[in-house]
């Protein structure tokens, strides 16, 4: 017996099939975006992804907008994600420029710079005066922690108490590894937070901790502020600034 249409008895044949890897491929994007450390460490696990035919949406709250927009570019840079939908809400109690916002930021920098240690470090923000205490390394760990605080928007003093190690520790965040996916999306975050790069419109990619930026930058001091700013995430292996200067 001649089966006529037979292409088309095929797809109807498959369709069962496909209809089971859709739902595989958006497991793996949600569990890529469990395990990231940014969703792990620096969001505390207070946002959730739940991917749909690639389609992720993001639920729960953070304490500042520019949180949203890691977790965001986060999922953004999973394979196999065609769109998010945020739905992440603001918590209301975190004032911008407030003390305890200005104390969330500062924690959310250290977290993800490298040579620094939030373990180590405690943050106090009274009427926009920093007080950090704790240990470090060395000098220079101490004056960087003091550097990334002083640039915080709402700070007016930083009071720099952190002691010095004896016998100096690693300084690494938590111990964590840092992932492809999250060094992407916390290049775009340290460049919006920052005063001077935060109107960059920039392209990242990550390939196992090597860093490539595009964009477009108004001056060559921009240029290079925003590769400092990359340089200073932890777990970057390399770093090319490939973004054009327009000034």
């Amino acid at each position: 017996m001649r089966i006529r249409n037979l292409p088309t008895l095929l797809v109807l044949l498959a369709w069962p099939c496909a209809l089971v890897a859709l739902p595989e491929t958006d497991r793996k994007i949600e569990d890529a975006a469990k395990a990231s450390y940014n969703f792990r460490t620096v969001l505390e696990n207070r946002v959730a992804a739940k991917a749909s035919d690639g389609v992720v949406t993001l639920t729960g709250t953070v304490g500042e907008e520019d949180l949203r927009a890691l977790a965001e570019d986060t999922v953004r840079g999973i394979p196999s994600v065609t769109r998010v939908v945020d739905q992440i809400a603001l918590d209301p109690a975190l004032a911008p420029r407030s003390d305890a916002w200005i104390a969330l930021r500062l924690r959310s920098q250290l977290l993800v710079r490298c040579l620094v240690s939030s373990a180590n470090t405690t943050v106090r923000v009274d009427r926009g005066v920093v007080t950090l205490t704790g240990t470090a390394n060395n000098q220079a760990q101490k004056d960087l922690t003091g550097q990334y605080a002083g640039e915080i928007e709402g700070v007016t003093k930083v009071k720099n108490d952190i002691a010095l190690n004896a016998s100096p520790v690693p300084a690494s965040a938590e111990g964590e590894e840092n992932d492809d996916a999250s060094i992407s999306a916390q290049v775009k975050y340290l460049l919006l937070t920052h005063r001077a790069t935060r109107g960059l419109k920039v392209r990242v990619t990550t390939v196992e901790g090597c860093i490539v930026i595009t964009g477009e930058a108004g001056s060559d001091a921009e240029k290079s502020l925003a590769s400092k700013l990359a340089g200073s995430i932890r777990g970057v292996m390399s770093l090319t600034n490939d973004m054009a200067v327009n000034g």
